[in-house]
């Protein structure tokens, strides 16, 4: 493959991820998905439905990534989360304040780039604070106490921080047909929870659960499959092409976030190349804004005081930091890192459940006082 080949595949590839992106926008925006929802309304309501949707959606994720995997389609070791290096602490420490933050903020990363498409100008604020912490934790101060503290306690594996890969390794079994079994079981039940559920079976949850985890996988073989090079004809190398992290991605929402105000503010930096995370976030508030003009309710939304104000701008700070230090967010290590049996990816969405409950007991607390 020459370079002008590779040039139009990287092109096909990043449209390919804003159409996917745009989709999740869409879905997302129309049947009210949102992570920091589905616990909010466990804690108030003991109303399980979206938590069930989420699942779902997990579920869905899952058996599909696997299944990619066990087809040849994908190289499920080629991802940021089964490296044989388990960043617990980082994983727990980061998710708690990545869920804690977003819950004082209104909602997670990709949330708050389902509100901007909406309207709210709090959540375009929020967007950016976040941003401008999550580059700080990648290259700035934070990065420096990120990489000086959590960072350094690790559990080493040698057959990596996948549970299929324990399987494999420990019973000798092929490492692709290991994922696939442990995903139908693990996966299967979370779709079958969700399934079972009283009043479950409505189109908006069905569409939110299958839809949103298809999403995932499809965009997991739009950069592990069809934007996969054998050999770059400039490096010589195996590449997946428009990927930050030079293995294959799925959608997640906060780095990529810091990514987008890089590319935004040094535009005419040619070395300054758009992808797939970036195309990505354009996408899910183009197709929230779609669904916001469709369903009548697009409206321009700002802080509501001091307080508000406040709060959301300390949510953000503690998504940026805390979603960087996790590597990821309820999407980037809740349905794609899930998706791939990790256990930092299990890890991290404990400790995103664990911040979450913390920031809706200080919510109650402000309220109870006000």
């Amino acid at each position: 493959m020459d370079i002008a080949h590779v040039q139009q595949l990287q092109t096909t590839v990043l449209w390919a991820a804003f159409a996917l992106a745009a989709a999740f926008g869409f879905i997302a925006q129309r049947t009210h998905f949102c992570t920091m929802g589905a616990i909010s309304d466990i804690v108030t309501m003991g109303d399980w439905s979206r938590m069930r949707v989420w699942a779902m959606a997990a579920g869905v994720a899952m058996i599909g990534f696997h299944a990619l995997a066990w087809l040849g389609w994908i190289d499920a070791g080629q991802t940021i989360y089964t490296s044989g290096r388990v960043i617990w602490l980082s994983a727990l420490t980061g998710g708690a304040l990545f869920g804690f933050g977003m819950v004082l903020a209104s909602g997670c990363g990709s949330k708050t780039l389902l509100r901007m498409g909406a309207g709210s100008l709090k959540s375009l604020v929020v967007f950016i604070v976040m941003g401008f912490a999550a580059y700080a934790s990648l290259h700035g101060v934070t990065a420096v106490l990120r990489v000086n503290t959590v960072d350094t306690v690790a559990l080493h594996i040698p057959a990596g921080a996948a549970l299929p890969a324990w399987i494999a390794y420990a019973w000798g079994l092929d490492l692709a047909l290991s994922g696939l079994l442990l995903a139908l079981l693990l996966g299967g039940a979370l779709v079958l929870w969700a399934l079972l559920g009283r009043g479950f079976r409505t189109g908006n949850n069905l569409l939110a659960g299958l839809g949103l985890g298809l999403l995932v996988v499809a965009m997991w073989w739009v950069s592990g499959g069809l934007g996969f090079v054998a050999e770059h004809p400039h490096t010589l190398e195996p590449t997946y092409l428009a990927t930050h992290t030079g293995r294959m991605e799925s959608l997640t929402f906060t780095a990529p976030l810091a990514h987008t105000l890089d590319w935004l503010i040094f535009f005419s930096d040619a070395s300054k190349l758009l992808t797939l995370g970036v195309v990505s976030v354009v996408g899910v508030v183009c197709g929230a804004f779609l669904q916001a003009l469709l369903g009548r309710n697009f409206r321009l939304e700002g802080f509501h005081g001091t307080q508000d104000t406040a709060l959301h701008l300390l949510g953000a700070v503690c998504m940026g930091v805390g979603g960087v230090t996790a590597l990821g967010c309820t999407i980037g290590q809740g349905l794609s890192g899930l998706s791939t049996l990790s256990l930092t990816s299990m890890i991290a969405v404990g400790g995103i459940m664990l911040g979450a409950l913390a920031g809706l007991r200080l919510q109650m607390y402000i309220l109870e006082r006000g």
